[in-house]
């Protein structure tokens, strides 16, 4: 069973019907037990990283995920979802001041992409490590993108990456912990694929 965290931000309803895609059972929850046992969660994000954290605390989402990684549970952070993986996020902050601390699994701040045109918007490449799981048959694709803010950093075991004004962290795979900074249920066949793939690792 898929649990999709229900934690008041994303398209919930257009993430469940593509992972269902993939003939699996999966439930939208805000429930601790559900979340903690699910054989895969998906944190999906869309907005701001504080507004999505507060979300997150509002339900013990943060608990949650920190306690998936720690046991090794397999776990994809979509957008937002992914940026709230990281330590913190300076989306609203002054002088560059980190203004939101985020869940802390990967030691990284989210800052704003030097960019010519933000949001970052539409379809880009995406270039994956050779060994990655996430992007097997799908190397070097283009995926759906809307952010303005990006890790920029490497983390984890395996990172992908992609160029909008700067290069910045497009997925991260660090063992049962995954996420994408674009939104594979929105990227056509091969999102859906890429969602095939993680599931096939469950």
């Amino acid at each position: 069973m898929i649990a999709i965290l229900d934690y008041g931000s994303g398209n919930l309803r257009s993430a469940q019907r593509a992972f269902e895609t993939t003939g699996a059972e999966v439930v939208l929850t805000s429930d601790r037990r559900t979340a903690l046992e699910a054989d895969g969660l998906v944190v999906p994000g869309v907005g701001a990283f504080r507004s999505c954290m507060n979300g997150l605390l509002a339900i013990g989402g943060d608990e949650i995920i920190r306690e998936r990684f720690a046991k090794e549970r397999p776990t994809l952070g979509i957008c937002i979802g992914m940026q709230v993986l990281f330590s913190h996020g300076l989306e609203h902050s002054v002088d560059d001041v980190p203004s939101t601390d985020g869940v802390g699994v990967w030691d990284g701040t989210v800052s704003k992409l030097n960019a010519p045109i933000l949001p970052h918007m539409g379809w880009n490449t995406v270039v994956a490590p050779k060994d990655s799981a996430l992007f097997k048959g799908i190397e070097s694709e283009s995926f759906y993108f809307v952010h303005s803010y990006a890790a920029k950093e490497a983390v984890g075991q395996r990172v992908s990456w992609t160029e909008h004004g700067e290069r910045f962290v497009s997925a991260v795979e660090d063992g049962a912990m995954s996420a994408t900074q674009f939104h594979p249920e929105k990227s056509g066949s091969v999102g859906l694929t890429l969602i095939r793939n993680w599931t096939g690792t469950l």
